[in-house]
């Protein structure tokens, strides 16, 4: 019978390696991950993938008009906190990185990256990380890694970052961890990934500065279900872009959002609904009734909804109307 060793046991064992010691408490996200600005938007990403449950809220920190910060291996939290901190300080990402590993016992097991709101990075991976480990720093990015499958998975993310210079930052990095997974990924397997996309100037109002924030906690497939997630996302981008049309009496535009959604998601019914709700307000009802009927034979719980929304002036209009919807 195979015998496996326990966390406390690993450790003491790394630590008559380098020398080093480690708390037992210390998360142990070994993943790959990159930090990344987009030159054109100012935008900053961080994202990661690991064999490891939920690794999105251990590796991956941000914040509008400051940076990014992936602290992985053993991780050590407070980096990232504390690595933004700095750089709201004035630091640069390498005075910060340099300030949080000076007093570190386990610095020989760390792997962190920080990248500022001008694109500037700064990158460490300890000589104790499990190989294979590395990292590579280029314009307005750093890509890491350690206890990879090979050691053509960083170099792979880099190359992956660097071609696909036109896409949005989020899709760009996506494609950077599919590199990833493409030459074989973290050793163990693959169990959670995270992106996360900060402004690249702060509003003032932080609610509105975290502009994407998709975690996929425990998946066979995180990275593809990243991928339909961030999909999700921009179709409900389409559907916030036409509510706004709505507002400003541009029914044109609203009508290519609410479509353009629809094209992205032709199963999902609640943007097709809303759409139709949209089309009746606007005296629309013939190609509101058309979509509405279709909506009400697959789910008639909308049609439970139809009735309650004039309570709540979401639907406008006249009991004739509103009574030849419903008998739909």
């Amino acid at each position: 019978m195979k015998k496996f060793l326990s966390f406390a046991a690993f450790c003491l064992i790394v630590q008559g390696i380098s020398g080093q010691v480690f708390k037992r408490d210390a998360p142990f996200a070994h993943t790959y991950s990159i930090v990344a600005r987009d030159q054109k938007t100012g935008k900053m990403a961080v994202a990661v993938q690991s064999h490891w449950f939920s690794v999105g809220t251990v590796v991956s920190w941000g914040e509008a008009g400051v940076g990014v910060v992936a602290t992985q291996s053993f991780v050590n939290k407070s980096f990232g906190i504390r690595g933004l901190a700095l750089l709201k300080e004035g630091k640069t990402p390498e005075q910060a990185l340099e300030i949080l590993l000076h007093n570190d016992e386990a610095k020989a097991v760390r792997q962190v990256a920080i990248l500022d709101s001008k694109g500037r990075v700064a990158t460490h991976t300890g000589s104790s990380c499990i190989k294979y480990a590395g990292h590579i720093q280029g314009d307005n990015f750093s890509v890491q890694a350690n206890m990879m499958l090979s050691d053509k998975v960083w170099p792979a993310m880099a190359k992956a970052f660097k071609e696909h210079s036109d896409l949005p930052i989020a899709e760009r990095i996506l494609e950077t961890m599919k590199a990833a997974e493409k030459e074989g990924g973290d050793i163990r397997g693959k169990q959670s990934a995270a992106i996360l996309v900060v402004r690249g100037e702060s509003t003032g109002e932080p609610w509105e500065d975290r502009l994407i924030d998709l975690r996929v906690d425990d998946h066979t497939s995180p990275i593809e279900e990243l991928s339909r997630l961030l999909k999700v996302y921009r179709a409900y981008e389409h559907m916030n872009k036409g509510d706004l049309a709505v507002e400003k009496n541009n029914m044109q535009l609203a009508s290519r959002e609410y479509k353009s959604a629809e094209a992205m998601f032709p199963d999902n019914l609640e943007m097709k609904y809303w759409h139709a709700i949209t089309l009746a307000n606007n005296n629309k009802l013939e190609e509101a009734a058309k979509m509405l009927k279709g909506i009400f034979q697959k789910d008639k719980n909308w049609r439970k909804l139809t009735k309650r929304l004039p309570e709540s002036g979401i639907l406008n209009l006249s009991k004739k109307d509103l009574k030849m919807l419903l008998d739909l």
